[in-house]
């Protein structure tokens, strides 16, 4: 049985800034990359699972998420020696403007596709055991859809999650946290707990 730990990219790894543009403007959120290393050391796989529908939007092409998804691992090797072991997103929206990305598909979440291709690439997953960690009320959606314990943070949207002014909650979280950090503490308690 392997345990998961699937992570949604913006105000939950790095900072909430809205669409990135500048690779640069990427920067971590505090603690993150050791947090994540933690997991790491504890043999969770770490995988991440993140919306990105910059390219639907014709804010930037598909090459810049890949741009952006690099820069994510090389801060996270850099400040805290850590990893991830997979790597999904979806750059759809069903509303976007520009063809091929303008399509409701099952990727984006609280759809369940990227959670389907980490199975493929990890069968022995055991999804009743993981944790899916994100600050929109769709994360904790997809953690319902995905038969995983959705963990809700305070930090990028979450707070306004929590307020009622930003999406609505249809599924409790399995808990609501700080910041990731808080999370892999508490994920790693419960773990050790057995």
């Amino acid at each position: 049985m392997t345990i998961a730990v699937f992570l949604d990219r913006d105000g939950t790894i790095n900072e909430e800034i809205g669409y990135i543009r500048n690779v640069d403007d990427l920067r971590l959120i505090s603690g993150a990359a050791k947090a994540i290393s933690r997991l790491n050391d504890a043999n969770i796989l770490v995988i991440l699972t993140t919306n990105q529908s910059g390219p639907a939007r014709g804010y930037y092409d598909e090459t810049h998420v890949q741009a952006l998804n690099q820069r994510l691992l090389d801060l996270l090797k850099q400040e805290g020696n850590a990893w991830l072991d997979a790597s999904f997103y979806c750059p759809h929206l069903p509303d976007g403007s520009v063809e091929p990305y303008n399509i409701d598909c099952d990727c984006r979440k609280p759809g369940t596709a990227m959670i389907k291709q980490a199975l493929k690439q990890f069968p022995d997953i055991d999804l009743k055991s993981s944790y899916i960690l994100g600050d929109k009320a769709t994360d904790v959606e997809f953690a319902a859809n995905a038969g995983c314990k959705g963990i809700l943070l305070r930090t990028g949207y979450g707070e306004r999650v929590l307020l009622g002014t930003y999406q609505e909650l249809k599924h409790q979280p399995y808990m609501v946290c700080r910041d990731i950090v808080e999370a892999v503490d508490r994920i790693l308690g419960e773990v050790q707990a057995g």
